[in-house]
């Protein structure tokens, strides 16, 4: 036995093609639907499928075919049963549908049209939906102790022979070639590939490139001993992209990113140099940052603005007293600068509130 599926749109001429006389053997099942002609049907499954305007593909053809040997054994009670099976492992059991068997092949064969669109407004998932159904058919096959389709396919007389013996040989011979050389020169970079090349030339074996119309190359060929072989007969490894991957270096650095080492740097500027401590890290003492933190600040700075004016007071009182030409220097003029930043500073205390 084997199934077939596929999504359609003309849900209203399949009906019509399963139905039509001089094609249609028995009816086996109407699931979900209260009407019997095809007409009817399809305007009870359209009232169903238009609760989803987004679909395109609103119905589903599924056809079963039975093994000439196994039509003898199915009755159409049994071919019921197989249909009902068949369409709850395909989880059709929300979904209206419709099942009929035709006579106007040698094989009889089974024919079913069923509504994409659930009785909840749930659309059918249709993803290898055809493979679904050929699983489906070969499992009810099993259990049924029917023929299953690839057994029959294995057993066709006329069935197309292998290849000839000769290019078999060949085949492995290069097989056995192309991987030995493959895992000695692996991850060896240019100089492995060109060690693998060059071996191979050595072993007879020639690699020609594959190039379309546009010159762009899409794939690569062996030739030994007459044969010619596509890459992917070789194997998956000998693939022009997957050749190329296989004698990259294994043992790469990281390129290091460049914005991580310029935060880095800027970092390392930001950071005072502190150079050599006199005192130890675990002896110094770190004041707590929510309760004595302020207050040490605040005494530290009242401090250092007392002793800052005690001394521009003293220099102020000293500088008048001092030769401005001494050595060079006037001293006086100095004074009179620090006059005058004593009285910046002091404008700067009373903008702080200090």
């Amino acid at each position: 036995m084997i199934g077939k599926c596929k999504a359609i749109a003309h849900g209203s001429n399949a009906l019509e093609y399963i139905f039509r006389e001089g094609k249609l053997g028995s009816r086996l099942a109407f699931h979900n639907l209260c009407s019997r002609e095809p007409k009817a049907i399809y305007e009870e499954m359209k009232v169903v499928s238009d609760y989803n305007a987004r679909c395109r593909n609103k119905f589903l053809r599924i056809e079963i075919g039975i093994a000439p040997q196994d039509e003898k054994k199915l009755s159409v009670s049994e071919l019921m049963r197989i249909a009902h099976l068949f369409a709850k492992q395909m989880g059709l059991d929300n979904h209206q549908w419709v099942a009929v068997t035709h006579k106007d092949t040698d094989n009889r064969h089974i024919h079913i049209i069923a509504n994409r669109i659930s009785l909840y407004g749930e659309v059918y998932d249709t993803t290898f939906v055809s493979n679904r159904a050929a699983r489906v058919a070969e499992e009810i096959s099993r259990s049924k102790g029917l023929t299953i389709a690839k057994e029959v396919k294995a057993e066709r007389m006329y069935q197309k022979a292998k290849s000839n013996p000769t290019r078999e040989q060949t085949k492995k011979e290069v097989q056995q070639i192309c991987y030995a050389l493959l895992d000695k020169h692996k991850g060896g970079g240019i100089s492995g590939h060109s060690m693998f090349l060059y071996e191979l030339n050595k072993n007879n074996i020639t690699i020609e490139r594959m190039k379309n119309k546009q010159g762009k190359v899409y794939g690569l060929k062996f030739s030994y001993c007459g044969q010619t072989f596509k890459a992917s007969e070789i194997g998956r490894e000998f693939g022009y992209r997957s050749l190329q991957k296989n004698f990259e270096p294994t043992n790469k650095t990281e390129p290091k990113n460049t914005h991580q080492t310029v935060q880095e740097t800027t970092e390392k500027k930001e950071q005072p140099d502190t150079g050599y401590q006199l005192v130890p890290k675990s002896r110094s003492y770190i004041p707590r940052a929510s309760e004595e933190t302020p207050q040490i600040a605040q005494a530290i700075g009242t401090m250092a603005d007392a002793a800052i004016s005690a001394i521009d007071d003293v220099v102020e009182g000293i500088g008048d007293l001092i030769t401005p030409t001494t050595q060079g220097v006037d001293y006086a003029e100095t004074a009179w600068q620090r006059k005058l930043r004593n009285q910046a500073n002091r404008k700067k205390k009373r903008g702080r509130g200090i």
